[in-house]
């Protein structure tokens, strides 16, 4: 029976329906406004029966299924909500006749409520695309022979082997090899990150280079893109639905109407005093402020590239006072580029140290190699051919360029080699360093002849956004997986203050929840599968929408399709302006209410001219939010 009411309720609170109980209302309001202008309101085509009937039955009923579930099912106040007071009004507008204004007032209610169904409808498909990126099975080492297993069946102490382009299966030590490693999933970071005997790799993440034998520390539900999925998963549930307005201020409007109309009988003996102000006090316009305001500029973001997901996350973003971004991605363009190409020898120009040093590069893997070549091929340089190519994986190359041998390395690969730096290589190298650059040594016949640096890249609309965003009072903090060196110079060049680095996805977390805690709204931006469970768990979260991963999209509560930051500022000040409507809205939709119930008492309004006062607020309401559609906030 339980689902019979349940399922009759999704059919008459449903679109279709609902427009038919509009085409009927309209139908009857004719005769009444015919009336009101003194016209034969006969001369209209009469039916055996009155139309706003269907409306009573098909936006009266669901109302009622709402007011009786909420009384019988929810906790003190909770009980008391608009819907009570549409039927109350809508019961005592039937019992003296006034049938139109009982189906007006439960029509504008139902128009509301699948105003406010289609603002807030959003798709959950991200965890279930984390979830595939977990690794299904592993090459297991044991015995000294090797052999393909699920990843289930790993168990701590076990030895993994993992070639260059797999995925690691397990958190683990390295034990053997050298290599680079991928971290983005986990930290952000862009470059990858160089990994020898006895350090921590991670499940999920990839190895770039070298084959590498790993101690398997954490595996199963231990492993941290496990407990990444957890941090999603805990993240959302942790996001409390926002309660409507007009459910807020009905435990207030129901006593207050109750007695008003209950004094204004008493006072003057006319029930029909008191079904005017009940009906009137209806909070339609105050159910519609919120819905139809969301909704144009939900249509207005969309035309600029801004995809807002639900309303809820609108109405946040109005309130946000803190920003929280991501570096690689989001504030950078999460790639690599050649920054500085410095000859460190006179007979050396910068072109042909840059073609010297893609030449040797040409047939590596490691990303930085393929930034090098990227960039020399950019600029239309030729490169000559390289023999006896030997790559040394985390330190460097070593390749003949006709009769010429040329290193290009790190520092490890130079001590190794026993090479020299010259003079004010090392101060060179320290400066590029501390700005966050990626540095590659390059050597001729033994000779180290220069140096060129890697760096992400800033987005050229970062400054205009923060200096928008601290226009609107609202302060920005940077939540990066990098490390501090290159965060605190990408920070300082944005114009941002605040700086954590080195954080884990959890990390990040827990830094919005202690901003969260100590009373700030927050919004994180970010691009990654790591920055996930942060977009999840801030008050709203952003995703780049053209860089950033599905998943990240999917967490994100609004997504920038064009992956251009000045629309963050766009953003902040579209959210302002809702919320600024929806409060102006509330407070008309007050007024005209007060106003209504004044003109009752002096027996001006009946109930159907109460409707259509109330009716004609509602449509005010509706065309001042309609209003944020076409206005210029960019």
């Amino acid at each position: 029976m339980a689902q019979l009411l349940k399922n009759l309720n999704t059919l008459l609170s449903g679109l279709p329906l609902t427009l038919l109980a509009g085409i009927c209302l309209l139908y009857d309001l004719i005769p009444h406004i015919q009336g009101a202008l003194g016209h034969d309101a006969n001369s209209f085509i009469e039916l055996p029966f009155d139309l706003s009937w269907v409306a009573i039955i098909i936006c009266g009923l669901p109302l009622m299924y709402l007011a009786i579930y909420r009384l019988i099912y929810h906790q003190g106040m909770a009980k008391i909500s608009s819907a009570l007071l549409i039927c109350m009004a809508m019961w005592a507008a039937i019992a003296i006749g006034e049938i139109f204004a009982a189906g007006e007032v439960a029509f504008i209610m139902a128009l509301g409520a699948l105003l406010e169904e289609a603002t807030t409808k959003r798709a959950q498909k991200g965890l279930k695309q984390l979830i595939a990126l977990t690794p299904t099975s592993a090459r297991l080492v044991r015995g000294g022979a090797t052999t393909m297993v699920a990843a289930t069946r790993i168990v701590r102490g076990d030895t993994i082997r993992i070639l260059p382009g797999e995925k690691i299966a397990v958190d683990g030590k390295i034990i053997s090899g050298q290599s680079a490693v991928d971290e983005s999933i986990m930290t952000g970071e862009s470059l990858p990150v160089d990994k020898k005997v006895g350090d921590e790799v991670f499940c999920g993440t990839i190895n770039c280079l070298g084959a590498i034998d790993i101690c398997a520390t954490h595996v199963g539900q231990d492993s941290s893109l496990s407990k990444l999925i957890a941090l999603i998963k805990a993240a959302k549930q942790q996001q409390a639905p926002m309660q409507r307005i007009a459910d807020k201020v009905a435990s207030y409007l129901v006593p207050i109407a109750l007695l008003i109309a209950i004094l204004a009988y008493l006072i003057s003996g006319n029930i029909v005093t008191a079904v005017t102000i009940l009906v009137v006090f209806c909070p339609c316009a105050l159910v519609l402020a919120t819905p139809t305001a969301i909704m144009a500029a939900i249509g207005q973001a969309s035309k600029h590239g801004v995809i807002i997901k639900s309303g809820q996350a609108l109405e946040k973003m109005g309130k946000v006072d803190t920003i929280a971004l991501d570096k690689t991605g989001t504030l950078t363009y999460g790639r690599l580029t050649v920054t500085d190409v410095l000859p460190l020898v006179q007979d050396l120009s910068a072109q042909d140290l840059l073609i010297l040093t893609a030449a040797a590069e040409s047939k590596s893997e490691h990303p930085l190699a393929k930034a090098i070549v990227a960039y020399v091929k950019k600029q239309q340089l030729a490169l000559p051919e390289v023999t006896e190519f030997t790559l040394v994986p985390g330190r460097g190359i070593s390749a003949k360029l006709d009769t010429r041998q040329i290193y290009c390395g790190n520092v490890s690969f130079w001590q190794e080699r026993k090479l020299t730096l010259p003079e004010g290589a090392q101060s060179a190298l320290t400066h590029l360093q501390q700005q966050g650059k990626a540095t590659l040594l390059v050597a001729v016949d033994g000779k180290t002849v220069g140096l060129l640096a890697l760096s992400d890249v800033l987005r050229p609309q970062a400054q205009a956004m923060l200096t928008a965003l601290k226009a609107m009072h609202t302060t920005t903090i940077l939540l990066t997986g990098d490390n501090a060196q290159t965060a605190a110079y990408f920070a300082a060049r944005a114009g941002i203050s605040e700086v954590k680095a080195h954080l884990l996805p959890g990390q990040k977390v827990a830094q919005l929840q202690q901003l969260q805690q100590t009373g700030h709204i927050v919004c994180m931006i970010g691009d990654g599968v790591n920055d996930a469970p942060a977009l999840k768990l801030a008050d709203v979260g952003v995703a780049m929408g053209t860089m950033g991963s599905d998943i990240a999209i999917e967490a994100a509560d609004i997504a920038l399709m064009d992956d251009n930051l000045t629309k963050v500022a766009y953003l902040k000040r579209l959210a302002n302006a809702t919320v600024a409507t929806i409060k102006f809205s509330i407070t008309l939709s007050m007024f005209i209410n007060a106003l209504a119930i004044v003109l009752s008492l002096m027996q001006v309004l009946t109930p159907v001219t109460g409707a259509l006062v109330h009716n004609a607020g509602s449509c005010l309401v509706v065309l001042i939010a309609a209003l944020l559609y076409d206005r210029k906030f960019i």
